[in-house]
């Protein structure tokens, strides 16, 4: 069964860089940090304390961004995120550099090693960890969870799922014309419109599904993923699409008449944690205020 993070024990770190000096710049990597952020900590996906989402935006140093992933990551105990919008280097090896403001092209040195991220989320103490990569050559990290050094298999996980936004030969796309790189954009509409006739909660695993067909039917890089354990069920919101229209009448005992699926009370670890699955109960019920009143009453 998919499940939603608690928001209290959740940690998201969101990079992006959007100016460089010897790069082409990316204006859009901007707008996917504001709005992915206020995804994460509005209604329509986590609902994460605005405290437990890290923005680092045109970082300058690479020490600076790994203290932020260090942090998120020493200090989340159900879900940690780490996503990433900017340019992707290689080098000769073929390992992975997210390019940091004063990177120079053919000079991955000055660039941060995905493998440090890796390394930082293998220390953490997190159930789960996502990382969303949206850069050119970003399917070059999917190597790095399998084999011996696997991440899921050295670390105490439930789940770990890498979504990248290109295979490891091919270019992410940041269309000159739109407001946010194609990738990002996809996600973002994903959470606000939903998924027609999918699940009632959208994983990671279907929404790596509805992004492929979507950005297929575009003529856009193929998105690349791969996770591990249950992280594939883990959800990153509601699927509005989905959502119930009117209020469910109760029965007889005071339970609501549907066929739902309930929040889990396992993965509750906060207070934020619990109010929110009472949040997510009324919204799973489409019952009224009222009506939850009237059931209530029943009940005791």
């Amino acid at each position: 069964m998919s499940v939603l993070p608690d928001p209290g024990a959740t940690r998201a770190v969101l990079i992006g860089t959007s100016h460089y000096d010897h790069l082409e710049s990316l204006p859009a990597v901007s707008n996917n940090l504001t709005a992915l952020a206020e995804a994460l900590t509005g209604p329509v996906s986590w609902t994460l304390p605005r405290e437990h989402c890290t923005i680092l935006s045109n970082p300058t140093t690479a020490e600076m961004t790994m203290a932020a992933v260090r942090a998120a990551a020493e200090q989340a105990r159900d879900t940690v995120l780490i996503y990433f919008a900017g340019h992707g280097l290689v080098d000769p090896e073929g390992d992975l550099y997210l390019a940091m403001p004063q990177s120079k092209q053919q000079r991955v040195e000055t660039g941060l090693p995905y493998r440090w991220i890796r390394q930082a989320l293998l220390n953490g103490r997190a159930d789960r960890c996502v990382v969303v990569l949206d850069c050119c050559y970003s399917g070059l990290a999917l190597g790095t969870m399998g084999g011996p050094s696997d991440l899921a298999d050295q670390a105490a996980v439930e789940g770990t799922f890498l979504l990248a936004a290109a295979a490891e030969t091919r270019q992410a796309l940041a269309p000159p014309d739109e407001t946010f790189t194609a990738f990002t954009g996809e996600l973002l509409a994903t959470l606000q419109t939903g998924i027609p006739n999918g699940p009632e909660l959208i994983d990671f695993g279907a929404l790596y599904r509805h992004l492929r067909i979507r950005l297929a039917a575009k003529g856009r890089p193929d998105p690349q993923a791969r996770g591990r354990n249950t992280a594939a069920r883990l959800a990153l919101g509601r699927n509005l699409a989905c959502l119930p229209t009117t209020a469910t009448t109760p029965s007889a005992d005071g339970e609501p008449a549907t066929g739902r699926s309930w929040p889990s009370p396992s993965g509750i670890r906060t207070v934020r944690g619990f109010f929110k699955s009472l949040a997510d109960v009324r919204v799973t019920s489409g019952l009224t205020h009222q009506m939850v009143t009237e059931i209530e009453l029943v009940v005791s």
